[in-house]
């Protein structure tokens, strides 16, 4: 009985020993030990690697663009509207001009671009000034918009591109588990989910580069839209300025007349 035994167990060992591996094992030896998205990151190809990477750091340079501009935005903003009040009162053109002295931002721009004019007709204040005062501050309030929209077209070819970008990632991706499938002879989804979920990432990457970058820049251009806005009442008080004092110099000329 013992020995009986005993070749039964030596048989069953070898059979044991030359019985293919299942095909499990072999899935579970090919997937990858980490599939949080920095091990898919790790796992994924070079091309797909550096998609995922340029994604980044656009999406780094989104909130980068966003953080300046709106601090830009509201510095300027809040200055061009205490400038454009202090054009409200009974005001001389010189007097603005003063104050405004060497200033560099939009509504000192305005002002002294206006005084420059005004100096270089004479101090004559007739209808040809206003024209010519109109043409200054209408070239000045361009370049002034065009200062402060500097930055914001990034945000658009981000908001555009990005997510073919991901797309590209993920075709790549795909089209290399494919290549697995292949070479490997094999049909297992465990084999081939770790390189979808790779190429998926890129997809995902792409996403979260894009849709903050088109809101930023919708946000951005609104409140450059109210900055304009501002400058253009900064302006229109200028003109209703220069308006003002023309008509009362032809006042007192009238009763002088007289």
């Amino acid at each position: 009985m013992q020995g009986k035994f005993g070749l039964r167990h030596v048989i069953l060992t070898i059979a044991l020993v030359l019985a293919p591996v299942p095909a499990f094992a072999i899935d579970e030896a090919l997937l990858p030990r980490n599939l949080s998205p920095w091990g898919m990151f790790l796992g994924a190809d070079i091309v797909v690697k550096t998609v995922m990477v340029g994604l980044a750091v656009a999406s780094l340079v989104t909130w980068t663009v966003w953080l300046a501009k709106s601090i830009e935005l509201r510095r300027k903003g809040a200055l061009a509207l205490q400038r454009t009040r202090s054009l409200e009162g009974n005001i001389k053109l010189a007097e603005a001009s003063a104050r405004a002295g060497g200033a560099h931002d939009a509504v000192a721009q305005l002002i002294q671009s206006c005084a420059r004019e005004a100096e270089l007709s004479g101090g004559v204040l007739d209808e040809g000034l206003q024209e010519r005062v109109a043409l200054r501050l209408e070239r000045v309030e361009a370049a002034m918009s065009r200062r402060i929209a500097r930055g914001t077209g990034v945000l658009a070819t981000i908001g555009a591109t990005a997510p073919f970008v991901g797309l590209f990632g993920t075709v790549w991706g795909i089209m290399n588990s494919f290549i697995g499938i292949s070479e490997s002879h094999t049909t297992s989804l465990a084999v081939v989910a770790p390189g979808i979920a790779e190429a998926l990432l890129a997809t995902a990457l792409g996403l979260v580069a894009a849709i903050p970058a088109v809101v930023i820049y919708n946000h951005l251009v609104r409140g450059i839209a109210d900055y304009r806005a501002l400058l253009g009442d900064a302006s229109a008080q200028l003109m209703l300025l220069v308006s003002r004092q023309r008509d009362h110099r032809e006042f007192r000329l009238a009763r002088a007349a007289e």
